[in-house]
């Protein structure tokens, strides 16, 4: 295992005067090893004889073992930096040098041994000796490197919980970590066969069932959860755990994060209401389907929005030839061209400024940048405002959408992704209705051209611009009251990186005209999350209810009624058809109409809810 970096500094500065001061004295170590392990198989040879030795041959294969060991440690770049100070990959190296010297001196030995008075087996006994004392050496050095980087000053006693690699490696970078916040005093592992476990030095207290005896047992005041891929639930026990118990709960970087070296000690964050009511997180295996896209040139609408711009940064990495980032806000588009490409100069062909509501500027930019992809992520979202100005709806959710189909249908983009709701299932709020035309007229172009051109849906996104969770931060940070429409209402929840992975894996496994729907697990009440983060806060906040909205609905559904949960793919990815509605057909007052009599009465009392427009 890697010393930590701090650790690997302060080796390179005792050796400052170059690699030949270190490396120089470790073969000298070596070089030692091998003459006492030589002498001492030759004494025991000899049941301690002395007078029986030939001391000249003796010393000629102590001198013939020294060089071997040289030349052979170069060869394995024992003595040339290659590996740590003290590491397994280091021990493996001298394994190999050690029986490269013993076979080596072996085969003159076998035939030439008794003409120098040297016994035949003297190599064979010296080898295991000689292999175990080089390797004490480089173990109490790199003990006493280790003890000499402890932690120093104010640290903060930590119990780790998962004991498996990710937690070995997090407690030896905290005893390794001169500069490290936490010290580790104890292990927690579900796993009973662990109880007696010992890592660096650090003890396995149990399970979580026994953080309060551990906790007044080692006087700890964090408890870092050292589990790659913690689900909500798991974290929303821990954190009532160490709640009851009065511990800080500390999660880690991203898992991949943590084992390449990337983050540090100090990165350890607090646990956060996302990481509370998240979902374990789907594999879509968005690598091995994403393939359509490299080498292609990629359009993405809404590119300055939360989803619009983490798209673009997925996509960036499967290798397109061109990334095309069009949306009406300039500043939004600053931040996404910061975020991919380190500089937000707006003076590149990358951004496109440009509203999906103009048919004129879309169609002069399809025809000059002909793309092959394009995901429709432009669109209107907050359901109370689009039911006070449901035109808005109609021009930006509604014919926006019809003008950026059309306007890949005339240039044969191959793959068009349409970005909707789980309001556009059942819908009876002016924003369903208008996601689910957008859903229609996508399955239109899809019938059309025969080309793939379908629609991802899914539910709320944790952390997107203007979502629940950052209001009701901003809410409890004012001091309150926090306003919830009802104490019952639930909703589905993802976040925006696995929102962004369905939509990317949609156009490589979805076919023309479908709606894909991701298995978002069981729904979240408003009420418990609202509770949850008023705790976490530590303030006393009152919770006011309000009462639903005119179109909003109490519990949000996935699939609408008469559509399918076909799943022929991915277990958790649902594939169903819809109606389609051609663009000659679309009628605004009709349109408006029917949005409102679906907002008083409810689906049942909608006319659009089921099949065609007509």
């Amino acid at each position: 295992m890697a010393m930590s970096d701090y650790a690997m500094g302060k080796m390179q500065s005792l050796y400052s005067n170059g690699p030949l001061t270190r490396f120089g004295t470790q073969y000298a170590f070596d070089a030692v090893a091998w003459t006492a392990s030589i002498l001492l198989a030759v004494l025991l040879r000899y049941d301690f004889a002395v007078d029986r030795i030939n001391w000249i041959s003796i010393l000629l294969l102590c001198i013939a073992a020294s060089a071997l060991q040289f030349g052979a440690g170069f060869l394995f770049y024992l003595y040339r930096g290659r590996h740590p100070y003290g590491s397994f990959a280091e021990v493996r190296a001298l394994s190999f040098v050690v029986l490269l010297t013993t076979t080596i001196l072996a085969f003159p030995l076998l035939g030439l041994g008794p003409t120098f008075e040297i016994p035949r087996s003297t190599i064979f006994i010296a080898a295991p000796i000689a292999f175990l004392a080089m390797g004490v050496v480089r173990y109490v050095k790199r003990l006493i490197l280790e003890r000499a980087n402890r932690p120093l000053g104010h640290t903060d006693r930590a119990l780790v919980y998962g004991a498996g690699y990710l937690g070995s490696t997090i407690v030896r970078r905290m005893v390794t970590d001169r500069e490290s916040p936490y010290l580790p005093v104890g292990l927690l592992d579900d796993d009973p066969k662990k109880r007696n476990l010992w890592l660096h030095g650090i003890r396995v207290q149990g399970t979580v069932l026994d953080l309060a005896y551990a906790v007044r047992t080692t006087r700890a005041t964090v408890l870092v959860v050292a589990i790659g891929r913690a689900d909500s639930t798991l974290l929303r026990e821990i954190s009532d755990a160490a709640l009851h118990v009065g511990v800080a709960v500390k999660v880690l970087p991203p898992l991949e994060e943590v084992l390449d070296g990337k983050s540090r000690l100090k990165d350890l964050r607090d646990v956060s209401i996302e990481d509370l009511i998240g979902r374990h997180p789907v594999d879509t295996e968005v690598e091995s389907i994403a393939g359509y896209l490299q080498g292609m040139r990629v359009l993405v609408t809404g590119a300055g929005g939360s989803i619009g711009s983490e798209l673009c940064r997925q996509i960036s990495r499967f290798g397109p030839s061109e990334l095309i980032m069009l949306d009406h806000d300039e500043t939004g588009l600053q931040s996404t061209q910061l975020s991919i490409l380190g500089h937000g100069l707006l003076d590149t062909r990358d951004v496109v400024l440009a509203s999906i509501r103009d048919r004129d500027a879309l169609e002069r930019i399809f025809e000059e940048r002909r793309p092959d992809v394009v995901f429709h992520a432009a669109a209107l979202k907050h359901l109370p405002m689009l039911e006070q100005y449901p035109d808005e709806a109609w021009k930006s959710n509604v014919l926006g959408t019809r003008n950026v189909l059309e306007a890949a249908e005339a240039v044969n983009v191959g793959t068009f992704v349409n970005i909707s709701t789980d309001k556009a299932a059942n819908p009876t709020s002016v924003l369903g209705h208008s996601k689910r035309v957008a859903e229609k007229l996508t399955a239109w172009s899809a019938q059309k051209t025969g080309l793939r051109y379908l629609s991802v849906r899914f539910g709320n996104v944790i952390g997107s611009r203007g979502s629940m969770l950052p209001i009701f931060t901003s809410i409890i940070e004012a001091g309150g009251p926090l306003t919830i429409t009802h104490r019952d209402v639930t909703r589905f929840f993802m976040t925006i990186p696995e929102a962004c992975q369905l939509v990317v894996q949609a156009g490589g496994i979805g076919r023309p005209g479908e709606v894909l729907i991701l298995d978002m697990g069981e729904p979240v009440r408003i009420l418990d999350v609202a509770q949850r983060m008023i705790d976490m806060s530590g303030k006393d906040i009152a919770i006011v209810y309000t009462g639903l909205r005119p179109g909003e609905k109490l519990h949000e559904e996935l699939i609408g009624v008469g559509e399918t949960d076909h799943r022929p793919i991915h277990p958790q990815i649902s594939h169903t058809s819809i109606d389609w509605i051609d663009p000659l057909d679309l009628d605004r007052a009709q349109w408006e109409a029917r949005c409102r009599a679906a907002s008083v009465a409810g689906f049942a009392g909608s006319p659009i809810a089921g099949g065609s427009w007509t």
